[in-house]
């Protein structure tokens, strides 16, 4: 099936006018950075300088209202490169590991394809953590401890089974192993030892966690030196921080005069510098759009947030919560878009928006057109970037936390169907569910951003209109106008009352 979609885009390819010049397009995703970690998103307070991001934002525009489809990393990756929520697969919770089999289903289009089709030569640089199709010596699937993968042999189901030309990066998160890189389908090397970079596992030899963001950084700007101005290119480089191991390099260590994080922030922005100048050195500036997003929150306890409190710093912004949760602390990211061909200068957009949104933003960028069977929950954001009004189908926005409970976002209004967190801030919903809180919670997020006003009680008329919205989007297993499709299981949108159905039994 999915063939025949890159068929059918072939065909749309064929018929963009001879000579329209189509943007590249590079698509930069740290891994846990906090929307109040960028000084541009967060001027009052954030104490973290972030030049390069900051220059980045003068340049072009500032998303305020921007949401990761989960807020943790796996979930996230799989919505961005396909359009389609996390949470209608397999995968209901949780993340993947550095040996899980995929996630991506083989007829599942992925934007990487999308684009291939227009003709966009493709690349993946850095952390996939969809899962791999790894090779083992026997029938059996590939052990934690490495003893049966055959590191010699093809890797597939990986990036460049999924409509990338190129991939170089690791399988998982740098604190997950095997630590080893992956070029193409090969392992570069062999795991023949054991490290532990906060997880043990097989490693290979020369492998250091402290190494792979600059490696991401030389292997990005190698690529973009590569390019001409005669193949329009798609870049997706997901870098590995200021995620755990927090391992700064020894020169940006004590710089930010805040903590290991806090440097690791400013080596994350350091490295989207390089790569941002090379694309102008390369003479490619104008006509690409580099877009700089997070794949969710900060992991506020491994970043010693309350040190980083203390000295005026908040991860966060003035959102409750951080990674894993449900409250907007968890999901609502930076987003920064440069196109100095279209965009202006210094602009800002507060559109409320998905990192699903990519797919979508990329057919209308490449002139082509989304199969009915794909990018489900994908709306495109493309007339906010001149500053006009999007105008979809789509109604609202679907969050979704590390234990799979969800919430709603319409307008101004925001539904959890959970009493506490959802995920790892307190109270967590045993903690919660003690203290007698509301089985739900209602936020009006124009007049309390930092969801402490719970409204679910007193506004049961808005509760239930944005309830219905939602499971009429989990039921036609799309969010967007389009042919009724199916979710891969079945969802269950109340976690408590499935948990309270299970002690019954």
């Amino acid at each position: 099936m999915k063939q025949f979609y890159i068929a059918v885009l072939l065909l749309c390819f064929g018929t963009i006018a001879q000579g329209a010049t189509r943007p590249n397009i590079v698509y930069i995703l740290a891994d846990d950075l906090g929307y109040g970690d960028v000084q541009c998103m967060n001027p009052e307070r954030s104490q973290i300088p972030t030049p390069h991001m900051d220059q980045l934002a003068a340049d072009g525009m500032i998303f305020t209202d921007v949401h990761s489809s989960s807020s943790v990393c796996t979930p996230t990756r799989y919505g961005i490169l396909t359009g389609r929520y996390n949470w209608r697969t397999r995968l209901q919770k949780h993340v993947l590991y550095g040996f899980s089999a995929p996630l991506l289903a083989d007829d599942r289009l992925t934007v990487a394809e999308l684009l291939k089709a227009q003709g966009y030569h493709t690349a993946a640089i850095g952390k996939w953590h969809l899962g791999l199709g790894i090779p083992t010596t026997n029938d059996k699937v590939a052990s934690g401890n490495g003893n049966n993968v055959d590191w010699q042999g093809v890797i597939t189901d990986g990036p460049v089974d999924h409509g990338f030309d190129y991939f170089y990066g690791i399988s998982a998160s740098l604190d997950m192993p095997p630590y080893i890189y992956i070029e193409n389908n090969r392992f570069v090397g062999e795991c023949t030892t054991v490290k532990q970079f906060h997880r043990p596992g097989p490693a290979e030899a020369d492998f250091e966690a402290v190494n792979v963001l600059p490696d991401i950084a030389q292997k990005s700007v190698q690529y973009i030196q590569q390019q001409t101005v005669t193949e329009p290119f798609f870049m997706y480089i997901a870098l590995t921080s200021p995620h755990t191991p927090i391992l700064p390099a020894e020169d940006w260590q004590g710089r930010s005069q805040l903590g290991a994080y806090a440097d690791f922030v400013m080596q994350t922005d350091a490295v989207i510098g390089q790569i941002t100048e090379a694309i102008d050195q390369a003479g490619l500036g104008q006509n690409t759009i580099v877009i700089v997003t997070s794949d969710n929150g900060c992991s506020a306890n491994r970043a010693n947030y309350r040190a980083l409190e203390k000295a005026g710093h908040f991860v966060s912004a003035q959102f409750r919560g951080s990674k894993a949760d449900l409250w907007d602390g968890g999901h609502r990211v930076p987003f920064i878009v440069r196109w100095p061909a279209v965009v202006s200068a210094g602009a800002k957009s507060d559109e409320l928006l998905c990192l699903t949104d990519l797919m979508a933003t990329a057919a209308e960028l490449s002139g082509a057109t989304i199969p009915a069977g794909a990018g489900e929950d994908s709306i495109s954001f493309l007339p906010a970037l001149t500053g006009r009004s999007i105008v979809s189908t789509r109604a609202g926005v679907v969050h979704h936390s590390i234990d799979g409970y969800f919430a709603y976002r319409a307008g101004k209004w925001k539904l959890l169907l959970a009493r506490g967190s959802g995920g790892w801030t307190a109270p967590k919903e045993a903690q919660a569910i003690q203290a007698g809180a509301p089985m739900a919670q209602l936020y009006d997020m124009e007049r309390d951003p930092g969801e402490t006003i719970n409204l679910y009680n007193s506004h049961p008329e808005i509760a239930n209109r944005l309830l219905q919205q939602l499971e009429s989007d989990v039921a036609r297993g799309r969010s967007t106008a389009g042919v009724r499709m199916n979710n891969d299981v079945d969802i269950v949108l109340w976690k408590e009352r499935a948990l309270a159905r299970m002690n019954n039994q």
